[in-house]
């Protein structure tokens, strides 16, 4: 009898160190979720981080002194994000086109609303506009500071013989350019500069011409736009508007093309966040003017600004 007691209370106390240690098991497990769980979530949350996807990207831009540091730039960030990146320098039209039929990527140089209207309003529905990374630009027709003309009003009325001395020229930049458009088909018809022809060149032409003029303290009038690094080296002047043709100042936009964001997430989320000043795209533009390679200006202001940089790569490390 009392052997089978016995034997009851050990069976017993065998059966409660089982149920006490299940019972520990169980809340450690409540706490802190088994092995392969807590293995789980770790992997989930590495997951987060977004993926390069397509590695080589094509990104177009105009050769204006803006475009080509801000573009440049972007294309350091995104090389050092882990991309391949070719650049070209094409014309406006090609810019939109080729971004519009995705055979390019991207691109941080398109002037809206009021430059590249036109270009817009044709390509708007096959692009995705990510917004302003630079803002407030302004462009219009620009004068050394020592000419006695203000306005463009004075161009029509050849005030202190403006028009005599310039030959009636306009000085320009690329023939497609949206400033270019503008400037030919609504500034000269509705100011009347019908004896004025605005001549096209390039931007480092234009560029030039400006500094010889200035060198011999001639008269000219060139089409120029704001950020660029000829207003740190001479004194210059817009001229007014008072017709507000040229339209208040523009944002220069990042424009990239469908399903980019599916095709190269990374890319996608460094080019959305890209955002950036005038005096700090003016830093870039100064180095390149003073005979700097772009690749290398570029590379010394994003080694030099980790702060900033870092705001546009942030979520996409």
């Amino acid at each position: 009898m009392w052997k089978k007691i016995g034997l009851l209370s050990i069976t017993g106390l065998i059966l409660g160190m089982l149920l006490a240690a299940c019972s520990d098991n169980s809340s450690d497990e409540a706490a802190n979720g088994n092995g392969e769980d807590k293995s789980d979530n770790n992997a989930a949350e590495e997951d987060t981080s977004l993926e390069l996807g397509q590695k080589e990207l094509t990104i177009p831009y105009v050769g204006w002194d803006s475009a080509t540091a801000s573009n440049h730039v972007i294309e350091v960030v995104l090389e050092e994000a882990g991309y391949d990146v070719d650049l070209k320098q094409v014309n406006s039209g090609a810019m939109y086109t080729s971004v519009a039929d995705s055979s390019a990527d991207a691109t941080v140089c398109v002037w809206l609303p009021n430059t590249d209207a036109d270009y817009w309003d044709k390509y708007q529905d096959d692009l995705v506009h990510l917004g302003p990374n630079i803002e407030g630009t302004p462009l219009g027709l620009v004068v050394p500071e020592y000419m006695d003309v203000d306005s463009i009003e004075d161009l029509k009325e050849n005030k202190n013989s403006v028009g005599d001395q310039t030959e009636y020229t306009i000085t320009g930049i690329e023939p497609g350019a949206g400033q270019m458009n503008v400037t030919r088909e609504q500034v000269i018809p509705k100011y009347g500069l019908d004896q004025w022809e605005l001549q096209a060149s390039s931007s480092a032409a234009m560029a030039a011409a400006l500094g010889e003029a200035i060198k011999k303290e001639e008269p000219i009038v060139v089409t120029l736009w704001s950020p660029h690094w000829a207003f740190a080296k001479w004194d210059l002047k817009f001229l007014e508007d008072p017709q507000n043709v040229y339209g208040d100042p523009d944002n220069i936009n990042t424009i990239v093309r469908k399903n980019l964001e599916e095709d190269a997430p990374k890319a996608y989320k460094i080019l959305d966040q890209f955002h950036w000043t005038k005096e700090q795209i003016g830093e870039v533009m100064t180095k390149i003017s003073n005979g700097m390679e772009p690749a290398d200006a570029a590379q010394e202001w994003v080694s030099n600004n980790q702060d900033t940089v870092e705001k546009w790569t942030e979520g996409a490390q």
